[in-house]
C-alpha cells in the first residue's frame, strides 16, 4: 500500500496511492510467532493513514500513480477527498482508476491529466518525467523527479523483462543516460533483492501452463491476480491452441480485461466468453480465470472450493491451477481452500510445485538490480517496497556497485536527499486506517 512523499521548496509530490487487503491495523499481529488475529481485528480494505499530508493539502501539488497495481491506486478512490488536487498518470492506469471512479460518481470531479512516455511535467516545483520500465501491468512507469536542489530517479515497481506479452521490451538506454545526469538519490524497488540471478521472463509463462492444460481432461480454472494481463492474454491465447473457451470469474478479472479492451492492450483475436455461459460447456472446453488465489473468503475461488459457486461447480479430476505466488500471511487460508477442493477429489497445482514456471514476478532479482545501479550510477541508494531484510539486501547490492551512499529506514522516517544526505527517524506520525470493513 505504497504512498510516498516527495518535498521541496515548501509543496510536496505524492508518488502512489494505494491499498492491501485482508488486513489489521497493526501489522505486528502477523509478525509474532504462533499468533492469531481475531476477525474484528482484519479489515477488508487497508491503507496508509495520509493524516501528515491531509493536514497540507495545499502544499500538495498533484498525485502520480506510476502504473494500475491495487498497491499503488487503490486508495486515491478512497482518499482523493482529502487531497483535491490533480493526478497524474499514463492512459491505461487513467482506465482503470475512472472505472473505480463510476462507482462513486467522483469520475468528472478528479482531475486526471494523461501523460505519454518518455513525457516531462512540471508539477509545482517538481519537474516528472515518465521512463517506460517492464512490470507486469500495461504501461507501468519509473519517474525521474527533478527540483532545483537535486533530482531522484524513482523505480516504482519495476523488472527486466525482453519478452513481455504488453508493451516493448526492456530498453536500457533511457536508464544508460541518467548517468551523465548526476542523479542525486535511487528509490528502488527491493522485493526480490534477497534473490540471485535474473526474474523470468513473462512469456516463459505461458509454455508451463500451455502443457498443463494440453495434459488436462477435465476443466481447468486458473487462480492468478485480477490486475495481472498479460496472464489472461496468455490463457486466452492457450484457450485458442487447445480447443477451450476462456471465462473469467471475478468483477476484478472483467474490470481488468474490459480496460485492456479499450486501451488497446488486449489483441482483437481474442475471445472471452460470457462466465454464465460455462456451465452449459463440455468439461473439456472450459479454462476459467477466477480471483481468489490467496484465499480471500468472498473471492470465486473459494466459493468453488465450497462449490457454492453460481456460474460453475466443479467436479472430480477437475484441476485448479495458482498461477501466483503465495503472499506471507496467507498460507493457511491457502491451505484450507486447497483441502477442500482435496476432499472433493479436485486437483490443485501450487507454482512452486511445477516443474515448469507457471507464474513469474514483476520484480527484480540481484542482476537485475546491479545493472540498474550501474547503469544509473546515482550518488545516494533509498531502498523501498519490502521488510528490512530486503531493504538491506538492497542497500548491499547499491554498495558493491560502487553507490556512495545508503540510507534505510522505516515508515515515517524522512530522507534529506541534498544538500547533504541525512536520515531523521520518524519525522512524521504513520500508521494504518481501514477504508473498508
Amino acid at each position: 500500500m505504497n504512498m510516498n512523499l516527495y518535498g521541496h521548496a515548501g509543496s510536496w509530490l505524492m508518488v502512489d496511492c494505494g491499498v492491501t487487503f485482508q488486513s489489521p491495523l497493526r501489522p505486528e499481529y502477523l509478525q509474532t510467532e504462533g499468533s492469531s488475529v481475531l476477525a474484528r481485528d482484519i479489515f477488508d480494505v487497508v491503507s496508509a493513514d495520509p493524516s501528515f499530508i491531509s493536514s497540507r493539502k495545499q502544499q500538495l501539488a498533484g498525485i502520480v500513480i506510476t502504473h494500475a497495481h491495487e498497491d499503488h491506486v487503490g486508495a486515491l478512490p478512497y482518499l482523493w477527498q482529502r487531497f483535491k488536487c490533480p493526478v497524474y498518470t499514463t492512459k491505461y492506469t487513467a482506465e482503470i482508476l475512472r472505472r473505480k471512479l463510476n462507482r462513486d460518481n467522483l469520475a468528472q470531479r478528479m482531475p486526471i491529466i494523461e501523460v505519454e512516455t518518455n513525457q516531462r511535467v512540471d508539477i509545482g516545483p517538481f519537474n516528472v518525467e515518465w521512463l517506460g520500465i517492464t512490470h507486469s501491468i500495461p504501461e507501468p512507469h519509473a519517474l525521474m523527479i527533478r527540483t532545483e536542489a537535486g533530482s531522484v530517479f524513482h523505480t516504482a515497481d519495476w523488472k527486466i523483462d525482453k519478452k513481455p506479452i504488453t508493451d516493448q521490451p526492456f530498453n536500457a538506454h533511457p536508464f544508460k543516460l541518467l548517468a551523465k545526469q548526476n542523479v542525486n538519490a535511487m528509490v528502488c524497488d527491493s522485493t526480490n533483492a534477497l534473490r540471485p540471478g535474473h526474474s523470468i521472463s513473462e512469456s516463459e509463462c505461458s509454455a508451463g501452463l500451455l502443457e498443463l492444460v494440453e495434459q488436462a481432461t477435465g476443466r481447468v480454472v486458473v487462480g492468478c491476480f485480477s490486475s495481472n494481463i498479460a496472464r489472461m492474454i496468455s490463457l486466452a491465447q492457450i484457450a485458442q491452441k487447445t480447443g477451450r473457451y476462456l471465462a473469467l470469474f471475478g468483477r476484478s478479472l472483467q474490470n481488468t480485461v474490459g480496460a485492456a479492451k479499450a486501451t488497446g492492450h488486449w489483441p482483437d483475436d481474442l475471445n472471452v466468453i460470457d462466465a454464465y455461459h460455462a456451465g452449459y460447456l463440455l468439461k473439456h472446453e472450459v479454462l476459467a480465470v477466477a480471483t481468489g488465489s490467496q484465499g480471500e473468503s468472498r473471492a470465486a475461488l473459494s466459493q468453488m472450493a465450497q462449490d457454492n459457486y453460481r456460474n460453475l461447480s466443479l467436479e472430480a479430476d477437475d484441476l485448479i491451477i495458482f498461477s501466483s505466488i503465495i503472499i506471507p500471511g496467507n498460507e493457511k487460508l491457502i491451505d484450507r481452500m486447497i483441502e477442500q477442493f482435496h476432499q472433493r477429489k479436485i486437483r490443485t497445482i501450487l507454482a512452486e510445485e511445477h516443474s515448469k514456471p507457471i507464474h513469474a514476478s514483476g520484480h527484480p532479482y540481484q542482476d537485475e538490480l546491479k545493472l540498474m545501479y550501474e547503469w544509473v550510477k546515482p550518488q545516494l541508494a533509498i531502498p523501498t517496497h519490502g521488510e528490512p531484510k530486503h531493504l538491506r539486501a538492497n542497500a548491499d547490492i547499491a554498495n558493491q556497485c560502487h553507490v556512495p551512499k545508503s540510507l534505510t529506514g522505516l515508515n515515517g522516517d524522512l530522507f534529506i536527499i541534498a544538500p547533504q544526505p541525512k536520515l531523521i527517524k520518524s519525522a512524521v506520525k504513520t500508521g494504518r486506517i481501514a477504508l473498508q470493513q
